[in-house]
C-alpha cells in the first residue's frame, strides 16, 4: 500500500480536505460543533452566561429545542450524548431552592416532556438527569440554574469514555435540535 504522505522524489504534501477520509490506521471522531468552544476559548464562558444568552438569539442560533413561560430547553453544546438537553429557567438563579414555584412546576413539566420527546426520537433506553449546582459539585455553568436530560441507551458505554475520555457522537447538533423541536408538542 502506498504511502499518502510521501512521493517518490520525498514528502508528498496534502491538504486535510484531501485526506478527510483518507483509510489509514487510525479511527477519528468528527466534532465540528465543538470549534465554537475552542475558537473562542474558555474567556466567553466566564464573562458571559450563555443561559441568559441563548433566549435573545433565534431558537437555531441558541439550539432552543422549546420555550415556555418561565423556562426553556436547549440542547447542550458540548453534550455527553446525542440530544443532551438542558431545562434553564429565562431568571439568571443559580440555586434549586433561589427558584420560584412556577420555574420549579415549569423545569419539571419540561424535563418530562424532554423525555418523552427524546424516547419518540432518539428511541432512547433510559435517561441520566440532575442538576449540578455550584462549581464544587461540578456545575460548568455554575451561575445559573440548569437540569441535564441525558439520554442513554443499552449500548451507548463502549470502551472510549473509559480508555480515552472521548465520546462518540454521531449527529450534528443543528440536525438533533431541528428533529426534537419538529417532535416537541404544541403549547396547550
Amino acid at each position: 500500500m502506498t504511502d499518502p504522505f510521501s512521493g517518490a522524489d520525498g514528502p508528498e504534501l496534502f491538504s486535510a480536505a484531501e485526506l478527510a477520509g483518507v483509510p489509514d490506521e487510525f479511527q477519528r471522531l468528527w466534532t465540528p460543533h465543538r470549534m465554537a468552544y475552542i475558537q473562542a476559548g474558555p474567556e466567553p464562558l466566564r464573562r458571559d452566561c450563555p443561559f441568559d444568552a441563548a433566549p435573545q438569539m433565534s431558537d437555531e442560533e441558541g439550539l432552543i429545542v422549546a420555550r415556555g413561560e418561565t423556562a426553556y430547553v436547549l440542547l447542550n453544546l458540548f453534550p455527553y450524548n446525542s440530544g443532551h438537553l438542558l431545562v434553564c429557567p429565562y431568571r439568571h438563579v443559580g440555586l434549586y431552592d433561589e427558584a420560584t414555584r412556577e420555574e420549579v412546576d415549569e423545569i419539571a413539566a419540561l424535563t418530562q416532556t424532554g423525555m418523552r420527546v427524546l424516547r419518540e426520537v432518539a428511541r432512547c433506553d433510559g435517561f441520566n438527569i440532575g442538576m449540578n449546582q455550584g462549581a464544587v459539585a461540578g456545575a460548568g455553568v455554575e451561575g445559573h440554574l440548569h437540569q441535564h436530560i441525558v439520554p442513554r441507551w443499552a449500548t451507548d458505554a463502549n470502551f472510549f469514555p473509559i480508555i480515552a475520555r472521548t465520546k462518540a457522537l454521531p449527529q450534528l447538533l443543528g440536525d438533533v435540535r431541528r428533529a426534537i423541536a419538529d417532535a416537541w408538542p404544541a403549547a396547550s
